[in-house]
């Protein structure tokens, strides 16, 4: 059985959805055993209208939540007892596979990083999330966790999604590309430049060069590398061109009798379209780099989406995804 643990108390909708997507989750996967951690009254509640496997639900009593406007490290420190600090001391214990959340972003990294502990030699974990292109996901990262990086960082991150590729999406020789103004070696800023040196004389990943925001939606690579400024201003900027654009494309749908004989015609294709550009059929983003897989859902999660973080965080342990950086990062201590 796969043991997930669930921040019932995080994001826009918890702890309702949160709970409606744990018992969906398992309802699809029957490996799945999940712990609902969060102040049980409130789960009570949400539970007493569900029909589910009562032997695979369990609920761990906790009596302080992490908010969205708090600190996350003033938090992770001062809120012991919050349904996140708990859930991940218990995967730091090795009680849980994986720990999934759509709470507070700042504070599951860190706790994630000063609970749970990072990867040894590892030096900065990432957010790392799939990115909709016309020749489907692209991962990257960082998507959030770390506005300023170094070079080597990028490094690190490059090597890390190059195996999420190969273990997500099955890519054997993924390509990496670096965010940046320009296609050329020398375009950018000192970071770039530098970072751009250090990716081109790497053996163990494939680096394509630098690819231009424009190009971003072609998914001219399968892995994509950037600080989490860059990333997470790319990704919610996408979110939001895909909502205008299906919004517009709704209000000329409906201008006219034609156009919606036209879409009627086109339901299915279009229906295929927007799932592919939808946050809750992509599920979460895992954290590479830390000691446990740690999955972060959309903080306006409902059900779906969030049973779908939770199933991927199956996937990733059902990968050996952690035990696979490490062994990763070990060879090339060795190495050195």
């Amino acid at each position: 059985m796969i043991h997930i643990g669930i921040d019932a108390m995080g994001g826009d909708h918890a702890p309702a959805k949160i709970v409606e997507g744990a018992i969906l989750a398992t309802q699809k996967d029957k490996e799945l055993v999940i712990t609902l951690f969060g102040k049980s009254e409130e789960i009570d509640a949400s539970l007493a209208s569900l029909s589910y496997d009562k032997q695979r639900i369990n609920i761990v009593t906790t009596t302080e939540v992490i908010e969205g406007e708090d600190k996350p490290v003033h938090a992770i420190r001062k809120k012991k007892d919050s349904s996140l600090v708990v859930a991940l001391t218990q995967l730091k214990e090795k009680k849980l596979d994986a720990v999934v959340s759509a709470g507070n972003t700042g504070a599951l990294i860190a706790g994630a990083i000063f609970v749970t502990g990072r990867i040894r030699g590892i030096s900065r974990p990432a957010i790392t999330g799939a990115y909709p292109t016309i020749k489907g996901p692209m991962v990257t990262l960082d998507i959030g966790a770390n506005a300023d990086v170094s070079p080597q960082h990028l490094l690190e991150f490059a090597k890390m999604g190059s195996l999420f590729s190969k273990i997500a999406y099955h890519k054997e020789n993924p390509t990496v590309g670096l965010v940046n103004i320009g296609t050329e070696a020398t375009k950018g800023n000192e970071l770039t430049k530098a970072a751009y040196a250090l990716l081109k004389e790497e053996k163990s990943i494939r680096f394509a060069g630098n690819v231009e925001g424009r190009d971003i939606p072609k998914g001219i690579v399968d892995v994509l590398v950037c600080d989490g400024f860059t990333g997470n201003t790319v990704l919610k900027l996408t979110e939001g061109v895909a909502d205008t654009l299906f919004s517009m494309l709704k209000q000329a749908i409906e201008s006219n009798a034609k156009a919606k004989l036209g879409a009627l015609m086109m339901k299915d294709s279009l229906k295929k379209m927007k799932e592919s550009l939808n946050y809750e059929e992509v599920g979460g983003a895992v954290l590479l780099g830390v000691d446990g897989v740690v999955v972060k859902a959309h903080g306006s999660s409902k059900e779906k989406a969030f049973s779908n973080a939770i199933l991927r965080a199956a996937q990733y342990h059902r990968e050996g995804l952690v035990d696979k950086i490490k062994a990763i990062v070990k060879e090339e201590s060795t190495e050195k």
